[in-house]
């Protein structure tokens, strides 16, 4: 069930990174974790994320882990096949300029994933909660399993292209009556 107060798309990506930073601070090893011991602490982090009063680190912080990070498939943790994978699809087309977009060409868009989990059979030209939704079918919470380097990565750059849209303020995007993560990535080819 989602968090009442999340109604927008910027309020589902600003939820969503509550949670990871709610993982970072307690330990938690994964969004379902964090909720059970430390749900407080996630909407105090949500609200003065959406206030204005807490902004999230940027991404360089994440660059900085990736360039450091194993060189393992963010998905899977394989390390044999890898390269580097696009977690907002090169073949996002809100506007012309995503083909030169560097929010989506360059490093703040990158991960190593293995050929199996970057392929056409894997994550390909999905949005990374589609994936994760289409990957894990026997997990209902999906969303709260996906690695936070990921995830952060994947929330900075799908802002800026909710910003690119003038999405971020919409709500239901997908058009199924509730809003979700999936919502985050519909604004994505299908």
């Amino acid at each position: 069930m989602p968090d009442r107060d999340v109604k927008t798309v910027r309020d589902q990506i600003y939820f969503q990174y509550a949670k990871i930073i709610a993982c970072s601070a307690f330990h938690c090893a994964d969004g379902q974790e964090a909720k059970k011991k430390c749900y407080g602490f996630i909407k105090k982090t949500f609200r003065d994320l959406k206030n204005g009063n807490k902004l999230w680190s940027d991404i360089m912080r994440e660059d900085w882990q990736f360039a450091n990070s194993d060189k393992k498939c963010a998905y899977c943790g394989s390390t044999e096949d890898l390269e580097q994978e696009h977690l907002v699809p090169r073949s996002v087309n809100i506007k012309p300029e995503c083909r030169s977009c560097e929010k989506i060409l360059g490093i703040h868009n990158q991960v190593y994933a293995c050929r199996r989990c970057n392929g056409p059979e894997g994550k390909w030209n999905k949005g990374l909660y589609v994936f994760y939704r289409d990957s894990h079918p026997g997990e209902k919470k999906f969303y709260d399993i996906i690695p936070p380097l990921a995830e952060k990565k994947y929330l900075k750059t799908i802002y800026s292209c909710h910003e690119c849209a003038g999405t971020l303020d919409n709500c239901d995007l997908d058009g199924d009556g509730v809003m979700t993560v999936l919502d985050i990535d519909s604004i994505l080819p299908s």
